[in-house]
């Protein structure tokens, strides 16, 4: 049971945010800017070829490859976890991260580059300026959750 749920979280979070990115690629302009959520969130498109903040964007084979190698090693840990019995927060959170790192990693081993379409409307720029998908948002509740159940 737990098997199946975890396969459609990531399957989920793969096909949704590629969706999302082939719309954001087709209907929005890059450099433009629309408010969501009453304000909160910017729509943006934004291709970022390197990993977290655009980091390594000159050496886009070595992030790819990189990239690849950290989504195998979760898939190996995920695959582990089913030989122990319980740990659900753990299997969920692989899960998240699984979901968004093939996302992410299949941009840039298919596009080059990686779609990043939101971005929090706050007054600290530094913040403002992050553009996100929701493959990154999974990673990070994802991470949070491998560590919370590791512990278990």
């Amino acid at each position: 049971m737990i098997i199946g749920i975890c396969i459609g979280i990531i399957a989920g979070i793969f096909f949704g945010d590629l969706w999302i990115k082939n719309q954001i690629e087709k209907n929005v302009v890059e450099g433009s800017e629309r408010k969501l959520a009453g304000g909160m969130l910017l729509l943006r498109r934004h291709h970022n070829k390197g990993m977290v903040l655009n980091f390594g964007e000159k050496r886009r084979p070595v992030v790819a490859v990189f990239s690849a190698l950290l989504v195998v090693c979760a898939l190996m840990f995920f695959i582990l976890s089913f030989g122990q019995h319980g740990n659900h927060l753990l299997r969920v959170g692989l899960s998240l991260l699984l979901g968004g790192g093939f996302s992410n990693t299949y941009d840039r081993l298919k596009r080059k580059y990686v779609v990043d379409y939101v971005s929090f409307n706050v007054k600290w720029k530094g913040l403002r300026k992050i553009v996100f998908n929701v493959s990154d948002f999974c990673i990070m509740i994802g991470a949070l959750l491998i560590a919370l159940g590791a512990g278990r």
